[in-house]
């Protein structure tokens, strides 16, 4: 069984070596590593063809800025693999993970194989270990539903905490949105619809640095119009499909649409509600509005966005009043 490490990568210099390292010291030989230079300004691509040019299953891409999607959809269309594991360039891999995952995977024809990982802050040097989950033999939207709400360290569209079968992901064509961020959530309950056969292991595999000026650790006002985007797809892609348990996925897109307005962005860039609400699609944002609150709060921001933060600092106001009692 060979596997492909897909590694999107764009100023890292300072963490590439680790992550490389990670990778290229694994205890199981079968597996290719291909890298993808996404426009990198600083020595990134340097590295990349000094350990190209020392293992043999490395291979180098080199292309113009295009966005960690991008970078992965080339990966992804480069790949000879049976299985894809998308890493980034700044965490690294555990040295026994592609031998765990090939032992996992030897009696199986999973679609999707889960596992488990750390958090590792650079900042103090601190280590958080998240929850060990494992479950077996389940379809992609029941572990959806089990799992999407579910407590743990990571988000849980988190793209690099699974094992992807190259085939299937090519068979339904599950590529990456371009030119947005937050391109996991829009590709992750995609994914799980299609698939048939997911499990979770509870070994922790994979390393995920949270470093400062990271893009994972800025906000923009690009990044909350993407996710009013992200939202439009999803509830697009969702809506017409019948037969279907979505009352959680609802619950998370009704979420993104109204967290646009909430007063902690207009503190950091200006009050935006024109803008944003010229970007919502409303008629969608209607249909996944299922729950009584979500109603509300849609019938609330159709009428006018300052009534519903105003509605929501009396709701917050009454939790905390009955949470001292």
């Amino acid at each position: 069984m060979r596997f492909s490490i897909i590694i999107p990568v764009y100023n890292v210099e300072q963490y590439l070596r680790n992550c490389l390292d990670s990778v290229v010291a694994q205890n199981y030989s079968d597996y290719e590593v291909i890298c993808v230079n996404d426009g990198s300004t600083d020595g990134s691509l340097e590295i990349l063809r000094e350990y190209e040019s020392k293992h043999t299953n490395i291979v180098v891409f080199d292309s113009s800025n295009g966005g960690t999607a991008s970078a992965r959809n080339i990966g992804l269309e480069n790949a000879h693999g049976d299985y894809i594991w998308f890493v980034d360039s700044d965490d690294w891999i555990d040295k026994n993970a592609l031998q765990l995952l090939h032992d996992e995977l030897a009696f199986t024809n999973l679609d999707i194989l889960c596992f488990n990982g750390k958090l590792k802050y650079e900042v103090d040097g601190r280590v958080e270990q998240d929850a060990g989950f494992a479950d077996s033999q389940l379809g992609g939207w029941e572990y959806y539903n089990k799992y999407a709400l579910a407590k743990r360290k990571f988000h849980f569209v988190c793209v690099v905490l699974r094992l992807y079968r190259r085939e299937f992901l090519l068979t339904n064509n599950l590529f990456f949105e371009k030119c947005i961020s937050h391109e996991d959530n829009l590709w992750i309950p995609k994914v799980l619809y299609y698939a048939q056969l997911v499990s979770v292991i509870p070994e922790s595999l994979y390393v995920y640095r949270i470093r400062e000026g990271s893009k994972m650790q800025t906000r923009s006002f690009k990044q909350i119009e993407d996710t009013i985007a992200v939202a439009n797809k999803l509830s697009a892609f969702f809506i017409p499909i019948e037969c279907l348990d979505k009352r959680q996925l609802y619950r998370e897109i009704a979420g993104e649409y109204f967290g646009a307005f909430v007063s902690g962005n207009i503190a950091l860039f200006g009050n935006q509600d024109i803008v944003i609400k010229k970007q919502i699609n409303w008629a969608n944002f209607k249909d996944v509005s299922i729950y009584p609150r979500h109603r509300r709060i849609y019938v609330l921001l159709s009428l006018s966005p300052h009534m519903f933060r105003a509605y929501n600092w009396l709701e917050k106001k009454i939790k905390r009043i009955v949470k001292h009692k």
